[in-house]
């Protein structure tokens, strides 16, 4: 069984927090996993979102007797979470299952040039609070019967598909961002970053990168919980 070798305690436990939070939205959660060298690119998307979300993980030496090869595999979240070792800085990489379609659809390595007009972390969380609250308060305002699946879709889309003031962003990737602890408070305007590469937006912070195509991501569908 491949076992890499994680570079400290931290790391383990930002990888088993990320992991976490992806099996929170999809139990049946698979991630992508990427590896040259010592670094390791987790790749998963929660499904509320219509989102890819990005952590990187560094590593101490690239795998269990440090053969120079590469990783590339998609494997359940949820066994990649349990063989974590935070005291020992260990993950085992559990047997390959068969990819979801989004895994096949991951964003370019390179290409990616800087984009400007993202507002501060603070007024990004601003917006989200904002835009949680008229999600919140527009459901509530619908009646018994019109309370249906497609119209909280319906609201939902609204909502989120909108983008940030001065940016291509949608607002569901900040969203998304937030949720996932890539943008924390204490984040500042220097820590971010938003960045595109042909129809790929990337919101960087120094915690994980949540990447979207703002005209959407082919079939994969937009729910909203």
């Amino acid at each position: 069984m491949t076992v890499l070798h994680l570079a400290d305690e931290r790391e383990a436990a930002d990888l088993a927090a990320f992991l976490s939070r992806l099996l929170r939205y999809d139990r049946g959660a698979a991630v992508r996993l990427q590896a040259a060298g010592t670094a390791l690119a987790v790749f998963g998307r929660p499904p509320s979102f219509e989102v890819l979300a990005v952590r990187a993980v560094r590593l101490a030496k690239p795998y269990e007797d440090g053969l120079d090869v590469t990783l590339d595999v998609t494997v359940s979240a949820g066994e990649l979470l349990e063989s974590v070792d935070e005291r020992a800085a260990t993950a085992a990489v559990p047997g390959a299952v068969t990819g979801p379609p989004w895994a096949g659809v991951l964003p370019p390595r390179t290409g990616w040039q800087a984009e400007t007009g993202l507002p501060a972390p603070d007024a990004l969380r601003a917006t989200v609070a904002a835009a949680v609250a008229e999600f919140r308060s527009r459901t509530e305002e619908l009646g018994p019967d019109g309370r249906t699946r497609a119209e909280l879709d319906r609201i939902g889309r609204d909502i989120w598909s909108r983008q940030i003031d001065g940016t291509r962003l949608p607002v569901r990737a900040v969203h998304a961002a937030q949720s996932l602890g890539f943008l924390r408070p204490g984040t500042g305007p220097e820590d971010t970053g938003l960045f595109s590469s042909g129809a790929w937006l990337r919101l960087r912070t120094p915690y994980g990168s949540v990447a979207v195509r703002p005209a959407g991501l082919g079939s994969f569908g937009l729910s909203v919980r």
